[in-house]
């Protein structure tokens, strides 16, 4: 449905292939936003190529930490909103490569920011941060005021970046936006590491679902639907209020869950009897960690669409399909 605010509104969208970013280019299209990727690997599995919306959006072809690139792609769309979700977001991959980590989420952010510094028609930035850059904290959940801790290459690179955000709205009164999210999931996450595609690709192949880690983690867990909707909301707001500019929102389903927990709970929603295999191999990873959404709540009117149950039905159902649809292109190519 056209949103009378988006409606033709030039929008750039780092990391558009990305989960979140694939979900937030689609509800933007959908919305009536004119929309602006910048893409720097083709990802043809991804839901933003796979449902053909690249068609339906301009493509700048690039890095986020080319500030030539980035400049260019403002400045000759014009673009009045910006989403920042460009980054490297897999723990393990940052402790084995923390150099390119550190460049895509660090300097990439500074990169994006001064080029929006330097536009004369961007009047909205959100930056997406993360519930990882506050660390590990022995009081939860967290709150927005709590400090950014990160100790370990991921969890510091988003640390940086939310600091960064914050240093440019500060200092040069720039409409930032900073969103902190938990362990985002949904259909069209390919990063089959990650625990919720991983499961349940093991069950549909009849395979024991793997957990890294001792199982005993606990993580939030919040909806990408939810995700995308939260991030247009936050812009929406930011350009009505200079009061937000700077701020940080944490947005979360408020719930606390293990890994363990949450396998058990697609092991049962997908009717498996499969066992787990936890491994007890994860290293450099916060123990525990949710977040409050307070804020957003009372400032910005939010609140999430969808309870964790159902965001795993949603997801549950789209890696249904997604797998169908792959034994059916190879029953044809075969």
């Amino acid at each position: 449905m056209v949103n009378k605010f988006w409606q033709d509104r030039p929008v750039l969208v780092t990391g558009a292939t990305g989960l979140l970013g694939s979900w937030l280019t689609s509800r933007l299209v959908g919305s009536g936003a004119n929309v602006v990727c910048l893409v720097r690997d083709w990802v043809p599995q991804c839901e933003l190529i796979r449902k053909n919306q690249l068609e339906n959006v301009n493509v700048v072809r690039g890095d986020v930490v080319d500030c030539n690139v980035v400049e260019r792609a403002l400045g000759e769309y014009e673009v009045q909103t910006v989403f920042h979700l460009a980054a490297q977001t897999i723990v393990s991959i940052a402790n084995r490569n923390p150099v390119s980590t550190f460049e895509s989420n660090v300097e990439g952010t500074w990169n994006l920011l001064e080029a929006c510094r330097r536009s004369p028609t961007v009047s909205a930035i959100v930056v997406a941060s993360s519930d990882k850059a506050y660390g590990s904290h022995t009081v939860l959940p967290y709150g927005e005021d709590m400090p950014l801790q990160g100790r370990h290459p991921y969890d510091v690179s988003k640390s940086c970046a939310d600091l960064i955000a914050q240093a440019y709205a500060a200092t040069y009164d720039l409409p930032v936006g900073i969103t902190r999210c938990g362990n985002f999931y949904g259909g069209g996450d390919l990063n089959w590491n990650r625990i919720v595609p991983g499961t349940i690709r093991s069950i549909v192949r009849g395979e024991r679902p793997i957990i890294r880690s001792d199982g005993k983690y606990i993580r939030d867990y919040f909806c990408v639907e939810d995700g995308a909707a939260a991030y247009m909301l936050l812009a929406e707001r930011l350009s009505a209020n200079r009061k937000l500019h700077g701020m940080a929102f944490n947005f979360s389903n408020e719930i606390q869950i293990t890994v363990l927990e949450l396998v058990e709970k697609i092991l049962a929603r997908m009717e498996s009897q499969l066992a787990p295999e936890v491994q007890n191999q994860a290293s450099n990873e916060i123990r525990h960690q949710y977040l409050s959404a307070e804020r957003a709540r009372k400032l910005l009117k939010w609140a999430p669409e969808f309870t964790l149950d159902e965001g795993l039905d949603r997801t549950i159902a789209w890696y249904r399909e997604f797998f169908s649809r792959q034994q059916i292109e190879v029953a044809v190519h075969s």
